[in-house]
C-alpha cells in the first residue's frame, strides 16, 4: 500500500494511540531524561540553562518524540545568521546533537510535528485554512483557524469514528479573545490548553478548559501570574511522560535604530499546576 500523507498521519495516531513502541517503559531514565537537570516545581524556570536555553540566543519550544529519545528546538541570534535547528538524540546512556542531513531535515521534522498538509489532504480538511493543530491518543484533531490580520479564529475539533474523520466542530465555550491559536490535549481528553489575547492585552497568556461531566468545556482558566507575565507566553505541552509542562516565554524588543527583534527561551513547570487550577467538585 501507497503511503500516501493522510495514512502516515492516520499510522502516526495509531501508534501513539495503541502505545506501540511509545510506552513509558523504553523511555530514557527518569535521572537523566531531562539532560540531568534539577526539575522545577510549581514555579517555572527555563529549561536546561547553557544547554537548550541560553542567554545569547533565541531558543523556541522544545518539541520530545513520543518515545521521548530525541527533542528538537530552533536556536537563533548570536553567531547564527540563519536559524539551526537542533535535535539531541538519548544514546548510549548520554544526550549528544545529533546531525541531520540538510536534504532530510524537512522531512525529519515530520517526525517532531506533522505538517498542516497532512490534515489538509484528507477530505473532511481540504477547504478549511488549518493553520496548526494537535491530536489525542483517540485520533481526534484538535486545530486552529487563525487570521493573522485581525486575529480573529478559533478552536475547532473532529473525532476519527469508524474510520474517518467527522465534519470538523467549533469549540464555542473557549471562543474568547484575539489569536487563539497552539492548541494542547490531554491524552486522556480531560483538558485542553491553548494561548490567546484576552481583556484588551496585545500578548498572549496561556489557557486551560477541562472537560465537563456532559462533554462540554468548561469556562477558560487563566493560568495566573506563576506562568502569565507581560511577556508573550505560548505553546503549552506536557510531556510525553506526563511530569511537566512546557511553554515559551519571550519578547519584543526595540533597538536605538527603531527596528525590533526577539529574545524568548523555553520553560518547564512541575504538571501539578494543571491540578491547582481544576475546578473542585
Amino acid at each position: 500500500m501507497k503511503l500516501t500523507l493522510a495514512n502516515t498521519l492516520l499510522l502516526f495516531v495509531f501508534l501513539v494511540s495503541s502505545g506501540g513502541s511509545f510506552a513509558q517503559d523504553n523511555f530514557p531514565p527518569t535521572a537523566k531524561r531531562y539532560f540531568g537537570q534539577t526539575p522545577p516545581n510549581l514555579v517555572p524556570k527555563l529549561f536546561a540553562p547553557g544547554i537548550v536555553a541560553t542567554s545569547e540566543h533565541r531558543e523556541t519550544e522544545v518539541l520530545f518524540l513520543p518515545d521521548m529519545s530525541e527533542l528538537s528546538f530552533t536556536r537563533s541570534g548570536g553567531e547564527h545568521t540563519e536559524p539551526k535547528w537542533i535535535v539531541m538524540q538519548f544514546k548510549n546512556n548520554t544526550w549528544s546533537e545529533k546531525h541531520i542531513p540538510p536534504a532530510q531535515i524537512n522531512q525529519y521534522k515530520e517526525k517532531f510535528s506533522p505538517s498542516v498538509s497532512q490534515i489538509n489532504s484528507l477530505p473532511q480538511f481540504k477547504n478549511v485554512p488549518i493553520v496548526g493543530f494537535t491530536f489525542a491518543p483517540s485520533g481526534t484533531i484538535y486545530f486552529y483557524v487563525l487570521d493573522f490580520k485581525d486575529g480573529s479564529g478559533h478552536l475547532s475539533y473532529s473525532r476519527f469514528i469508524n474510520g474517518k474523520y467527522e465534519t470538523p466542530q467549533k469549540i464555542t465555550q473557549i471562543d474568547r479573545g484575539n489569536y487563539i491559536a497552539h492548541p494542547f490535549i490531554a491524552s486522556d481528553e480531560s483538558y485542553l490548553m491553548w494561548d490567546a489575547e484576552v481583556n484588551g492585552k496585545t500578548k498572549p497568556d496561556i489557557f486551560i478548559s477541562f472537560k465537563q461531566k456532559d462533554g462540554s468545556w468548561g469556562a477558560p482558566r487563566d493560568f495566573g501570574d506563576a506562568i502569565n507575565t507581560n511577556a508573550y507566553e505560548q505553546r503549552p505541552k506536557v510531556t510525553p511522560d506526563g511530569k511537566y509542562l512546557f511553554f515559551w516565554r519571550g519578547d519584543k524588543k526595540l533597538k536605538k535604530d527603531g527596528s525590533s527583534y526577539w529574545i524568548g527561551n523555553p520553560h518547564w513547570v512541575d504538571a501539578k499546576i494543571i491540578e491547582t487550577l481544576k475546578p473542585k467538585e
